[in-house]
């Protein structure tokens, strides 16, 4: 039987029958709303031959009299070019291969142009682009249009010029040269032959100039270990497709680990095929997306995971390694490797503790596996920092041995756990440069604070993988008098030029086969041969027993990480980041210690949902060896290991910020010796914070089909419609299926377009790229914390997370099956009560849900002004300009998928976010109309992206190609789970997905008839 999801929580709505009314002011506006003119004289309307329809139209009119005006935009006239560049046809747009790599991000790119104006983040889709942007690329296209960038250098915090700033630096060299005193070049990982190159060249003119590599989050001790073994300074890589089995001991392999880019890979094992999938075993302490897709997730300690990680080692080799792992743990940590051990070539094992000796038992039990999916050949060339090296520059600044320090890339005043010994050795630095887009923490503080472009203003090349190699090149003119770090070292070392020239002369190497111009068209060059590199022989038993040794932790075990949302925090002044749910907690614009319900309520530590439907907290003081950072929020974290606690990385920033964007804390304070786990001292504070908290709204109140589960067993063993339950309804004294009845009749939709977005739970890792690239397409506005916290977010896609109240949702069905009255133990009342709190280790599934543009759509038939309308090909339509906001179509709506304007975002400085000024409206879509206060939006299926995919098929005269029509949502789906198309052209990829056993709709006994499909999820039992 199938094990359909049933989702039970308190819910507090917010109170729809408010007026909006009753928030102004009678002088808001010059002059009365001229409803007469709309629907004639008002006496009329008491006469008996006024419609309903009228008298709901004046209703409406009244009601929102004050967003009608809003609904009126405003006029701007557009300006034409004097002499129009050849390259650009006004309305058309134009793509920019291009590649990310920030020292944290990497992405194969096509970047979106209108007009000049980069507006859009897409994935570069040709062969040998391989990663994909996730939602903090998608996000950097608003980053370049950021007001609070640094538009000009700076010397001793006063504006200069570049030709002062070069004359300065060129100075304090000769002056080091002479004295003998070091200097050092510090910068991110940078990936870059040139770059590189150009430092080696920049060190060859300066014999005391040292590169120290330097990384926010460190993987120095995985690095250490890879360079043991294999003597090559990078990080393996990793194809789980080729996996039948995973086993993670603390990595979140669909997260940030080791720079993330595995979700593709691992998704193609994730969806049932000839009745298999991979088997995925999670080991963790906080709650990832890793552990929220696994079949089997064990919530347990990093000191558990190092013991875990040796009995896994002994299974595989054969070696007696004596451990010390708690009991409850060892039956699955040995079925875990034992499995493993079978599995063979077709088993992998990752980690993510931050250990040599961890590391290298990752390295010698995917040797003895001789896995298909661990590779040496193409080996990742990122985040390649030393702990040890920048322990070391710290020690000679404060020694005053360092005289010039150049920096790019890296804000170390911020991101180090002991700052103020680095800020104490800057000052004994006589000549400090920082390279930034931003006045932040490091270059306000600096000598010279140098105006660095954004990469979309940028040259560059990147091998993120030994035998791959892409270009960066700019898609805009810079913004501001910025002067890129590698232009500035060519004049540094006194050669002229620019690095344009000389990164296109340097890639002669790096290209051999191919053009300049065909590499810079494509973005990437892939080479053909890729040599592995090969094992030496390491003490792999000396490891194992020096990892096991390890101990449990005094007090809490913290483990830090880094959230989707904001990675290591470059971009927190970036509000789409700020706004979007972090996805497993579901809260915005904050970070905050995560905490199991056991420690909690120890602690006597509280969550709560409050009248207007927000979360409130309560306060802690958090200690980490002497470090104590107080008032830190804590969320009450499902799933979360017993005795650990989890904080995020990348918030509390200042410098170089909006008010609005400082929010949370800066947990790098506690993140001692590169290590992110420490041992911890929790003590609950006074207050209660108010959390933006988005999982307690727009829920679908506990009715059934919203998510459908099934084993892989029963899915192979049994029918369809034993897995697939089809609702069924009374037709004339007989049970039939839902589906086949009909409220009305049905036009005939074979002819022309008939679009479908299927949605596939088993791909869906929860990753958010889609709600960005919906923001970025759509013109979705920011409405700040205030609002979402009062269910306002204007987000048209959601990624609702659901937890089950037991460990499986087969139990939470039988659970809810059994009950026995309404009260008593097995009554309804207090059964329902218990399943509202999710289980110590529930399971979870991840859903998008956005409008479902129904066949049968009850918004349509409510509609007083017939704002919305269905469309022969399928969506469902909104003409903005003849809503006035009854929101009657928001409450017939069971999806919860429409957003009302409260208020008018753009240009409003009460929503100082990048609609506010001038800079950050570049970003907008002219494709897209801005709208109005007053007025009700929702997914519109990117109607303007199939209306484009059809006249330019058109224009060309020919048939639309097979995907060309794409969604902003299925375009930037890495994992394949979005798939949209043309059902009417019947052997496409989406046509087969409509008839494909597992397809079901959202709440199919409604009767709707959506047009989105989903996929029952089927996991391994």
């Amino acid at each position: 039987m199938s094990s359909n999801k049933k989702y039970w929580k308190s819910v507090e709505e917010l109170d729809v029958n408010s007026s909006i009314v009753d928030t102004l002011r009678n002088n808001e506006f010059v002059e009365e709303i001229p409803t007469d003119e709309f629907l004639g004289d008002k006496s009329s309307l008491s006469s008996s031959a006024t419609t309903r329809r009228d008298f709901l139209k004046y209703v409406g009119f009244s009601t929102a009299a004050a967003s009608l005006a809003a609904c009126e935009g405003p006029v701007h006239k557009a300006i034409p070019y004097v002499l129009q560049p050849e390259q650009i046809i006004p309305g058309v747009a134009d793509y920019y291969a291009t590649t990310v790599f920030d020292g944290f991000d990497f992405a194969n790119l096509l970047v979106k142009t209108r007009e000049g104006r980069p507006i859009k983040i897409d994935n570069n889709t040709i062969a040998g682009a391989n990663f994909v942007a996730n939602a903090r690329v998608h996000a950097s296209i608003l980053s370049l249009y950021d007001s609070m960038r640094l538009k000009e250098p700076k010397i001793e915090g006063k504006n200069a010029t570049w030709t002062n700033v070069e004359a300065d630096v060129k100075a304090s060299l000769a002056d080091a040269k002479a004295k003998g005193k070091q200097v050092i070049v510090l910068t991110n990982t940078l990936a870059s032959p040139s770059t590189e190159k150009l430092i080696a060249e920049f060190i060859a003119k300066n014999p005391t100039a040292k590169h120290v590599v330097y990384d926010a989050v460190s993987e120095s001790e995985a690095l250490d270990a890879f360079e043991t073994v294999y003597g090559e300074r990078a990080l393996a890589n990793y194809d789980f497709s080729k996996a039948a089995l995973i086993v993670s001991v603390g990595a979140d392999i669909l997260g940030d680990w080791q720079g993330g880019n595995y979700s593709a890979g691992y998704a193609k094992g994730r969806i049932p095929q000839n009745g298999k999938m991979s088997r995925h075993y999670q080991l963790e302490a906080n709650m990832t997306l890793s552990g929220a897709t696994a079949d089997k997730r064990v919530p347990m300690s990093v000191a558990n995971q190092k013991q875990a990680l040796v009995k896994i080692y002994n299974v595989i080799t054969g070696t007696a390694v004596t451990t010390s792992l708690d009991k409850e743990f060892d039956a699955v940590v040995t079925k875990a490797a034992q499995q493993l051990k079978a599995a063979g070539s077709k088993g992998v094992l990752v980690s993510g503790i931050q250990d040599k000796n961890a590391q290298l038992l990752v390295l010698a039990i995917n040797q003895v596996l001789a896995s298909e999916a661990f590779s040496t050949s193409g080996t990742r060339q990122i985040r390649k920092g030393s702990s040890q090296k920048v322990a070391q520059l710290i020690k000679d600044m404060n020694a005053g041995s360092v005289h010039t320090l150049i920096m790019s890339g890296v804000n170390p005043v911020y991101t180090l756990p002991n700052s103020t010994e680095f800020v104490a050795g800057l000052k004994k630095v006589k000549t400090s440069v920082s390279f930034s887009l931003k006045e932040d923490e490091t270059a306000s503080i600096t000598t010279i604070a140098a105006a660095a472009p954004h990469y979309l203003e940028s040259w560059g090349d990147v091998s993120i993988t030994r035998g791959s190699y892409a270009l960066t090149q700019p898609t805009i003119r810079p913004l501001f008098n910025t002067k890129q770090f590698q232009d500035a070292l060519l004049s540094f070392n006194g050669v002229a030029g620019n690095f344009y020239d000389y990164l296109k002369a340097n890639s002669v190497s790096q290209t051999i086969g191919s053009s300049w111009n065909k590499v810079l068209h494509d973005g990437v060059f892939v080479a053909t041969v890729i040599p592995s590199v090969s094992a030496t022989p390491a003490n792999y038993t000396a490891a194992a027993n020096a990892l096991a040794t390890s101990k449990k932790a005094a007090g809490f075990e913290l483990v830090l990480y880094t959230k989707t949302g904001l990675g290591d925090g470059q971009q927190a002044n970036n509000p789409w980041l700020q706004e979007f749910p972090d996805p497993i907690t579901r809260v915005s614009w904050d970070n905050y210690v995560t905490i199991a319900r056991a420690d909690a309520d120890d602690l006597k530590i509280t969550n709560e949902i409050v009248a207007n439907g927000g979360l409130n907290g309560s306060y802690a003081t958090l200690t980490v060896r002497g470090v104590k950072l107080e008032n830190v929020p804590v969320i009450v974290q499902p799933g979360q290991a017993k005795g650990t606690i989890g904080l995020a990385l990348g918030y509390g920033r200042k410098a170089a910020m909006k008010e609005e964007m400082m929010v949370g804390i800066n947990a790098y304070s506690l993140y001692n010796g590169f290590n992110n786990v420490q041992s911890a001292q929790l003590v609950k504070g006074d207050g209660d914070h108010e959390f933006a908290s988005v999982q307690g709204q727009k829920t679908l109140m506990g009715r059934g089909d919203i998510i459908k589960e099934t084993t892989l067993e029963i899915f192979n063993t049994k029918d369809a419609k034993d897995w697939n339950i089809q609702p069924m309804v009374s037709l004339n004294h007989e049970e039939v299926a839902a589906t086949s009845v009909d409220l009305w009749d049905s036009f005939d939709r074979s002819v022309g377009h008939h679009f479908n977005l299927s949605i596939d739970l088993n791909a869906c890792t929860g990753c958010g790229a889609c709600v960005i690239a919906c923001h970025a397409e759509n013109n979705v506005p920011v409405v700040g914390k205030t609002e979402v916290r009062r269910s306002r977010d204007m987000h048209w896609l959601r990624i609702d997370r659901y937890y089950s109240s037991e460990d499986t949702f087969a139990e939470d069905n039988e659970k809810k099956e059994n009950f026995d009255g309404l009260f008593g133990d097995k009554g309804s009342l207090g059964g329902f009560g218990e399943m509202e709190k999710a289980a110590d280790n529930p399971q979870v599934s991840f859903q998008p849900v956005m409008c479902q543009h129904c066949n049968h759509a009850p918004c349509e038939t409510v509609c007083p002004v017939a704002a919305t309308s269905h469309g022969r090909q399928g969506q469902n339509q909104m003409a903005y300009n003849r809503c006035v906001g009854t929101r009657y179509c928001a409450n017939n709506c069971p999806y919860k998928v429409r957003r009302f304007n409260w208020f008018l975002y753009n240009k409003n400085s009460e929503f100082d976010y990048n609609m506010n000024d001038d800079l950050g409206r570049m970003v907008l879509n002219p494709d897209v109309n801005v709208r109005s206060r007053g007025v009700m939006e929702k997914c519109s299926m990117c109607i303007q992206m199939t209306q484009a995919t059809i006249l330019k098929a058109k224009n060309e005269g020919r048939e639309v190609i097979e995907g060309e029509f794409q969604t902003a949502c299925s375009k930037a789906c890495s994992t394949g789970a979005m798939v949209f198309g043309d059902i009417n052209v019947k052997e496409s990829p989406i046509a087969k997905l409509v008839e494909d056993d597992r397809m079901y709709h959202l709440l199919e006994h409604v009767g709707t008839k959506p047009n989105v499909i989903y996929h029952v999820k089927v996991r391994n039992s």
